[in-house]
C-alpha cells in the first residue's frame, strides 16, 4: 500500500515526504508538476517509490489502476500564486483536481489530508473556521474556499477521514524554489546576505510601518499537525497555524539577530535594526491594497478540541531553527 504527496516536490509536500521516511515510510508514490524542473531538489534526499506527473495520476485515478493500492493521500498541490490571474488555471488546478481526489477517497474509504488556506477568511479580523468568516479577496482563496465548503457538505455522510488545514503563513526549509512567493523569512535571510538589511513595507491599513501582524507558523509544526492526523483520523477542517500574531518588525529582527548570532554578534531591538538602517521601510504596493491581510491570527479552538496538544515555535524560535538550514 502506498502513501501518496501531491505537491511532492513543493514547500510542505517536501517535508511531508521527508517526515513519511524518518517514520520509515518509504513507499510513497511522489506527485507534481516538474515544469520549473529546479523543485526535484527538494526530494534529492528523500525516499520514494515513484514519480508521476500530476496528470499522469489523475489517470491512473480514473482508470481505477489505483483501487486497493494507496493508504492515504496527503494533498498539497495546488498553485498557491495569490498574485494569479488566471481563474480558469487556478479552479482546474486547485478545485477540481482536489474533487477528483475527494471522489476516489470517498470511494476507497481511505484518509484524504488536504491543504486549505487561511486566505479564505480574506481582509475579516476573525479567524474561526465558521462560513460567516469567509470571503476571500483573490481567487486563490476562492478556489481553497470552494473546496472547503463542498468538504463540508461531505463530512456528514463520510466513511472515512477528511482532514483540511487552513495554513496560515507557513514558512521554512525547502521553500526556496517558490521565488517571490517565497516566505519573508526566507526573503529576510537573503536581503540580509546580500545588502546588510532587510526591506518591510511602511504603514497600511492603520497599521505602523513594519506592524502587520500575521500567524507565521513553522514547517516543522504543520508536519506533526500531519503526521498526528494520519494517526488520529480525525476529520474536519482546521485552522494551522500559531494561534499568535507577530509583527513584521519582529519576523526581521528574529532573521536577522539569527545571522548575527551566526557571526558572533549580539542580538539588537527593532529600533536598534531601524536606527542602523537594517530595517528599511518601502512604500506600500498598489497591486496589493484592497487584496492583503493585515492581520491574522488562527483560532485554535477547533484543531484543539480535536486533541492536538502540542505548543507551536514562536517567530524567534522557528527562525533561528531555518537561518541554521538556510546558512549550511
Amino acid at each position: 500500500m502506498y502513501y501518496v504527496v501531491t505537491g511532492a516536490a513543493g514547500f510542505i509536500g517536501a517535508n511531508l515526504v521527508k517526515a513519511l521516511n524518518e517514520r520509515g515510510v518509504t513507499d510513497i508514490i511522489a506527485v507534481d508538476n516538474l515544469t520549473r524542473a529546479d523543485k526535484f531538489l527538494n526530494l534529492t534526499d528523500c525516499e520514494i517509490a515513484d514519480y508521476l506527473d500530476k496528470h499522469e495520476f489523475l489517470e491512473l485515478v480514473e482508470n481505477g489502476q489505483l483501487d486497493g493500492g494507496v493508504e492515504a493521500i496527503l494533498h498539497e498541490g495546488a498553485c498557491s500564486d495569490t498574485m494569479e490571474t488566471d481563474g480558469r488555471y487556478m479552479m482546474a488546478n486547485n478545485y477540481r483536481f482536489s474533487l477528483s481526489l475527494l471522489d476516489f477517497c470517498a470511494e476507497q474509504e481511505m484518509p484524504l489530508l488536504y491543504a486549505s488556506s487561511a486566505s479564505v477568511y480574506g481582509g475579516g479580523g476573525v479567524f474561526r473556521e465558521e462560513r460567516e468568516f469567509e470571503a476571500p479577496l483573490n481567487v486563490y482563496g476562492y478556489s481553497k474556499f470552494l473546496f472547503d465548503q463542498v468538504v463540508r457538505r461531505r463530512l456528514a455522510n463520510a466513511d472515512s477521514q477528511v482532514a483540511g488545514f487552513r495554513y496560515f503563513n507557513v514558512y521554512g526549509p525547502r521553500e526556496q524554489h517558490k521565488g517571490r512567493m517565497a516566505s519573508v523569512a526566507f526573503h529576510h535571510f537573503n536581503q540580509y546576505r546580500a545588502e546588510g538589511k532587510v526591506k518591510l513595507f511602511e504603514g497600511y491599513g492603520g497599521y505602523g510601518n513594519g506592524e502587520q501582524r500575521r500567524d507565521f507558523v513553522y514547517v516543522g509544526d504543520v508536519v506533526k499537525v500531519n503526521m498526528d492526523f494520519l494517526e488520529s483520523r480525525a476529520s474536519g477542517i482546521f485552522n494551522l497555524g500559531t494561534g499568535r500574531a507577530q509583527s513584521f518588525n519582529e519576523l526581521a529582527a528574529a532573521t536577522v539577530n539569527a545571522c548575527r548570532a551566526l557571526e558572533g554578534k549580539p542580538a539588537q531591538s527593532v529600533a536598534e535594526l531601524v536606527a542602523q538602517g537594517i530595517i528599511e521601510y518601502i512604500p506600500f504596493p498598489d497591486a496589493l491594497k484592497g487584496k492583503y491581510q493585515s492581520f491574522t491570527e488562527a483560532d485554535l479552538g477547533q484543531l484543539r478540541a480535536a486533541g492536538y496538544q502540542e505548543s507551536f515555535a514562536t517567530v524567534e524560535e522557528g527562525v533561528a531553527d531555518y537561518v541554521k538550514w538556510l546558512a549550511k
